[in-house]
Parts: structure tokens; C-alpha cells; sequence
């Protein structure tokens, strides 16, 4: 029995050096439309939507982090979950937000928590065993 109820995929995240680029890659190959992303202030980002299908958040990459390219590219494991929220990661939306978030620590999941910057969405992040960036977001469980 899964601890998640609900859950499907919410979006794909990517980091870019260029994300202008990667997403009219997109857009003219796969026909994702763009959409309103919010001003996180400090880099850029460009959030993508397929419609009936999923979201696809392209991200500034970020020099400080040193993220991976891709989970196998890394020369060392990335160990801390707060990177991710601008690094790769696939994020999936659940109705019982916070009691997945309790059942993750249950489990002795390392994990980060943050909401949007209009505080409507929370989100959690945290890695699969095989160092894959995992986010999940939700509403406080009502």
C-alpha cells in the first residue's frame, strides 16, 4: 500500500545554461506552450506545459550548486535535497501533502520543504536510492 493517495505527475524539471533555447526545442519539436511562471527574483526560469499531458519547468543553472548535467554524469554523490529546487527532478502532486511529508520522515527521508513564492503550493524534495531529485507538491492535507 502506497503512502501517497491521489499522486500523478505534476512536471519535469530542467536546469539550463540556456533556457530560452531549450525551450523553443520544445516548443517547436513537441508543441509545449508556454505559461505564467513565478518571478523567483535571483534566476530565471520558463515553465512549460503540454497540454493534457504534463508540465516542463526549465530552470537557470546555477554555478553554486554544481548539479549534476544528468544523474549520471555526477563525479560524486549530491547529497543535500535543498539543491534540487533548481536542479533535475521529477515532481508528482498528492492530495495528503502533509501526511506524506510525516510519512517521509517516518522513513529517515532526508528532505527539504519550501512553498511557491505565493505561498498557495507546498513542496517537498528529497532523492530516490538512486540519487534521482524527487519534488512532491500539494495543499496542507484538510
Amino acid at each position: 500500500m502506497s503512502i501517497a493517495k491521489g499522486a500523478t505527475l505534476n512536471h519535469i524539471s530542467r536546469e539550463s545554461s540556456d533556457i530560452r533555447r531549450l525551450a523553443d526545442f520544445y516548443q517547436e519539436i513537441f508543441g509545449f506552450e508556454e505559461m505564467k511562471a513565478p518571478d523567483f527574483g535571483e534566476f530565471k526560469v520558463i515553465w512549460l506545459n503540454l497540454p493534457g499531458a504534463f508540465a516542463l519547468h526549465l530552470i537557470e543553472r546555477s554555478h553554486v550548486t554544481k548539479l549534476p548535467e544528468g544523474p549520471y554524469s555526477a563525479t560524486s554523490p549530491v547529497a543535500n535535497p535543498s539543491h534540487l529546487p533548481r536542479g533535475h527532478h521529477i515532481c508528482f502532486s498528492v492530495s495528503n501533502f502533509d501526511s506524506f511529508v510525516n510519512s517521509l520522515k517516518e522513513k529517515g527521508i532526508q528532505t527539504f520543504q519550501r512553498s511557491l513564492p505565493d505561498g498557495k503550493v507546498k513542496q517537498i524534495f528529497f532523492f530516490d536510492p538512486d540519487g534521482n531529485g524527487l519534488e512532491v507538491a500539494g495543499r496542507s492535507d484538510e
